[in-house]
């Protein structure tokens, strides 16, 4: 096929008109058409008649009206006007991918659940990550709760582990659900703040409900803005049982550990980051994947008997608590892989339906009353996005097993039914499936008594003891963040009425807090503490597993050394700091005043991924600059690679310089190893600077 073959040919009527066709050839690497590329197939309409032409309406007269007749242009307007369906209430602008789930720890001895009862079992998993108060066009780096929904498609069904990147929730009671999210979205007069919790609304919902206090210290924390989807951790929340083959019950709570460690992004970065790739969490996700560094994380849970949960110093079903991992270790139970990619957006990550109510044989609930108000809400939710009863004849949400029921009808039924019994019991021969007492879930037979009432039991009135635990477990650079943040977010408040109300929530969690973020307001004096219906508990200790920098990876492994180089660089000095790179585990991005490339000292042409000015300093975890003379004036007079620099001092960055270009941080004379800043001399330095890196950032120079 000649090279100037167009992808659409004119048809007979377009001989007497206008040919548009040219203006429609579509390219492909090498210069290649697509026909070249894969074999032509006749496009048609949804019912599969063919289409003779895609780029006209059928018209009476080359300038008439045009006709009612043309099915085929009725139909494809018909489906681009009913393309988008309702974008979820909260959890808007997620992204997902696929994997596997493989047990490491059999728990037969826990529960009945099929997956669980030998080592080494793999199901497939499905995982969306996502933001929660952001419709999907928001940006990734929003400061907010991260949705981590496993899907996972087991033999007795999928089972799905629907929770977040924080262990607690702000509310206690689902029956406030819609009031936190109302007070959290953009505000109805105006319709902003969007994908912000900065504002009045949200200020003045939380200063009215102590209860929120600990989802508050774990939102104004660095855990807020992780670094990706693949460097965070994910919780189920709620206390959920187990159930053994003997009926006996166990109760549960779900952690996924990512194996590649915890990070997250300062602030200043995270704002920056949103303007210049405000896909940033999506693109990570996607490259890792498509370059085979698989995000992995460990399944580990806690589980403790009733005896536990009544010496417990707080109620076991409230979802504003956690457990401590000193108090009840994680047993590792499995792992989580993402190995693959979506092939459709639309079809897998937006159409996906997790309900919390999905659960197997072998597992149950509890009585948590946001867990219980939940199994209502996201049930109800699906009817409302995907139009009917049937969303699980969708391809990502229907179960890998087999599926027997009565079930019949409603809108978009795929699976036609057949025979005459559509009810149970029934006597006919071919009658149909019927319960299964043996294999089928039974929920734990657990004692209930009590009077009807609308009430918060006592034991869920402690709002402040695990909120001041959660800031003292914090390294001094985390609480300085937290308490920068709190300014920040109650700096955007225009009521004082708001400000004070929340401020004078924090001397119950701890009065030094409460004093910077009084002194950041700029205000005249601390405003009486609220009365807490319980005395909070100053006797807890700190617990290292809530501190991101005390969990620090100690490994490169994952992330991604942004380089900017210039003409006439030495090869072993780049070749050096990329295989140095690439034997951390990390991978390298290289930058260059043009995005045609560079020319080193031996004439090789290096090209670039990234112009200076479209790849700032904010989207990687460490840099270097690699220049001679010539080229770190050119950086010098050049303001985006000023800013790169600049910004790379300023947060805590590793950095490595070729010696030509220290001028660029205007520290000349720095000590090579002196505040995160590597000098390098010659390719015998690159492993050093890499084997620092794996610290993630340097705290010192930041003044931790």
């Amino acid at each position: 096929m000649p090279d100037d073959t167009p992808l659409y040919r004119p048809t007979a009527d377009t001989q007497s008109g206008h040919d548009t066709t040219d203006r429609y050839t579509k390219r492909g690497v090498g210069g290649e058409t697509h026909q070249q590329a894969e074999e032509a197939v006749s496009l048609t309409t949804a019912q599969g008649a063919p289409i003779s032409d895609n780029q006209n309406t059928l018209r009476a007269g080359a300038r008439g009206p045009a006709l009612m007749e043309d099915f085929a242009m009725r139909e494809k307007i018909f489906h681009f006007d009913h393309e988008r369906i309702p974008e979820r209430v909260v959890h808007a602008r997620g992204y997902g991918a696929h994997g596997y789930f493989e047990v490491t720890d059999a728990l037969a001895e826990i529960t009945s659940a099929h997956l669980f009862q030998k080592a080494g079992t793999r199901v497939p998993a499905f995982v969306r990550f996502s933001t929660v108060a952001g419709n999907k066009g928001s940006a990734d780096l929003a400061r907010d709760v991260r949705g981590f929904a496993v899907k996972l498609y087991t033999e007795e069904g999928n089972w799905d582990i629907v929770g977040n990147n924080i262990p607690v929730f702000f509310i206690q009671d689902p029956i406030k659900f819609p009031d936190l999210i109302h007070s959290v979205k953009d505000e109805p007069d105006r319709g902003f703040p969007q994908a912000q919790s900065a504002h009045d609304n949200f200020w003045d919902f939380i200063s009215l409900m102590p209860e929120s206090m600990h989802m508050v210290m774990w939102q104004m924390s660095d855990r807020t803005i992780p670094r990706s989807f693949r460097f965070m951790e994910g919780f189920g929340v709620h206390s959920f049982r187990f159930i053994n083959a003997e009926g006996k019950s166990t109760f549960v709570k779900f952690h996924w550990k990512p194996r590649q460690g915890l990070q997250s992004v300062l602030w200043d970065e995270a704002v920056k980051i949103n303007g210049a790739d405000p896909d940033y969490h999506r693109r990570d996700l996607w490259k890792a994947i498509e370059t085979g560094d698989y995000p992995e994380w460990d399944l580990a849970v806690q589980l403790f008997d009733d005896d536990f949960a009544d010496s417990f110093d707080f109620d076991i079903l409230d979802p504003t608590k956690i457990i401590p991992e000193e108090e009840v270790p994680l047993r590792v139970v499995g792992r989580l892989v993402l190995n693959r990619n979506v092939d459709n957006f639309f079809a897998e990550t937006e159409q996906v339906a997790f309900c919390t109510q999905n659960i197997v044989p072998g597992v149950d609930f509890t009585n948590d009353p946001l867990l219980q108000g939940r199994n209502f809400s996201y049930l109800d939710t699906q009817l409302k996005r995907l139009g009917g009863p049937n969303f699980t004849h969708i391809p990502i949400n229907a179960p890998r097993c087999p599926m027997h029921h009565f079930q019949q009808d409603g809108h978009m039924q795929m699976h036609g039914p057949k025979g005459r019994a559509n009810y149970e019991p029934n006597s006919w021969a071919k009658g149909g499936p019927r319960a299964d007492a043996t294999r089928g879930h039974r929920s734990f037979p657990e004692p209930i008594e009590g009077s009807k009432r609308k009430l918060r039991p006592e034991s869920f009135a402690d709002h402040y003891s695990q909120a001041r635990q959660f800031y003292i477990s914090q390294t001094s650079v985390e609480q300085a963040h937290l308490a920068d943040a709190l300014v920040f977010e109650l700096s955007k408040v225009e009521a004082i009425a708001i400000r004070e109300r929340v401020v004078a929530h924090l001397p119950n969690i701890d009065q030094d807090l409460a004093r910077k973020v009084a002194d950041g307001l700029g205000m005249q004096s601390m405003p009486p503490a609220h009365a807490p219906a319980m005395a909070p508990k100053t006797e807890l200790p700190p617990s290292d597993a809530l501190s991101i920098i005390r969990k620090g990876p100690g490994s490169f492994r994952g992330r991604v050394l942004g380089v900017v180089m210039t003409d006439r660089i030495e090869d072993t000095l780049l070749d050096a700091l990329i295989a140095a790179t690439e034997e951390a585990g990390g991978k390298v991005v290289l930058i260059a005043p043009a995005v045609g490339g560079i020319t080193t000292i031996a004439g090789r042409h290096i090209a670039a991924y990234e112009k200076i000015d479209g790849a700032p300093s904010v989207l990687f975890d460490a840099v270097a600059i690699l220049a001679d003379d010539a080229g770190a004036a050119e950086l010098g007079g050049m303001h985006p690679a000023r800013c790169f620099a600049a910004d790379a001092l300023a947060h805590g960055k590793f950095i490595a310089l070729s010696a030509e270009a220290v001028s660029l941080l205007n520290a000349p004379g720095r000590e090579p190893t002196a505040q995160g800043i590597h000098i390098l001399s010659g390719p015998q330095d690159a492993p050093a600077f890499l084997e620092a890196c794996g610290a993630l950032r340097c705290w010192e120079r930041l003044g931790g």
